[in-house]
């Protein structure tokens, strides 16, 4: 039972707040000055047909480490860092042959 006065979604908000998004993208250019392009894929069904399709995002992330093309990286989000920037590169996982 939850205390007298408190809202189950509120609290259910606060518990949740600190909970960021972490994904795992190849890095597609490295061309910007801290920020890195990365192509994040997901593999979807449809929910009538149940083929499997590829959905991909491309999302700006920060970093201040050196990565290269190809890179397998981990991204998480964070607060907007610029205009088109609210990821940041965690780690590399894998580099680029």
């Amino acid at each position: 039972m939850n205390q007298v006065g408190q809202n189950p979604a509120a609290i259910e908000a606060v518990v949740t707040k600190g909970v960021k998004r972490s994904l795992v993208g190849r890095v597609t250019s490295n061309k910007m000055m801290k920020t890195v392009t990365v192509l994040i894929e997901r593999r979807e069904k449809h929910p009538l047909y149940g083929k499997y399709m590829v959905q991909s995002k491309k999302v700006h992330a920060h970093t201040e480490e050196a990565v290269a093309e190809g890179d397998l990286v981990e991204v998480q989000e964070c607060r907007p860092i610029s205009k088109t920037k609210t990821w940041t590169v965690v780690r590399v996982i894998e580099r680029a042959a």
